[in-house]
């Protein structure tokens, strides 16, 4: 990893092997990150990038709220800037999933039982789960066939395990949450597709 020296001892490959050892019993992979990451996600196949504590509350959902309703967002941001935001304790914002334009890739960055800071609306943040997508509302080219269907699949799953009903009622845009002051998905995003998906 750039920046990190280790002084007076070489780097060999049974130095490499014993760190990795030691670090897996200390519950934590050779590069510092959770070994059981992997448990870690609420959906099966998505990458676990946690936002910072500071951005999100920590809850038991759905017993402390009910969860009914996704909210869809578009993050007027590359993929790598948005996790960085959501790893930015002074950004005060996160969401439960993003995925990635070019090929569909979910990372998880709030558990679904925390309460992520998303929606601008409390009532709504208790109750939901946002998923964010890379790209940015005037730029339909970033609404790739992979994003759709890889999003559609995991509203469903969502959808599914809450009993959420697939209908426009509860999969609806920020900009559908009332006091909101943000646009996205926005007016090029294709409700009609992703709605098709997601009942599939």
């Amino acid at each position: 990893m750039r920046g990190v020296i280790v002084p007076s001892m070489s780097i060999t490959r049974r130095n490499l092997m014993l760190a990795g050892a030691g670090a897996l019993a200390a519950g934590t992979t050779a590069l510092g990150t959770p070994a059981s990451a992997a448990a870690v996600v609420d959906y099966p196949g998505a990458e676990w990038i946690p936002a910072t504590s500071s951005n999100f509350t920590v809850s038991t959902r759905p017993s402390s709220y009910p969860i009914n309703v996704v909210v869809i967002h578009v993050t007027q941001e590359y993929y790598r800037d948005a996790i960085a935001i959501f790893q930015d304790p002074a950004r005060k914002v996160s969401s439960h999933y993003l995925v990635r334009s070019g090929d569909g890739h979910i990372a998880q960055l709030v558990r679904e039982k925390d309460i992520g800071w998303h929606a601008g609306n409390w009532n709504y943040n208790t109750r939901s789960i946002g998923i964010e997508h890379e790209g940015w509302v005037d730029q339909p080219q970033w609404f790739t066939a992979q994003m759709y269907a890889a999003s559609a699949a995991l509203t469903r799953a969502i959808c599914d395990k809450y009993r959420i009903p697939k209908d426009r009622s509860h999969i609806i845009g920020h900009n559908e949450v009332p006091g909101a002051t943000h646009t996205d998905p926005g007016p090029l995003w294709d409700w009609t597709r992703y709605l098709r998906l997601v009942n599939n």
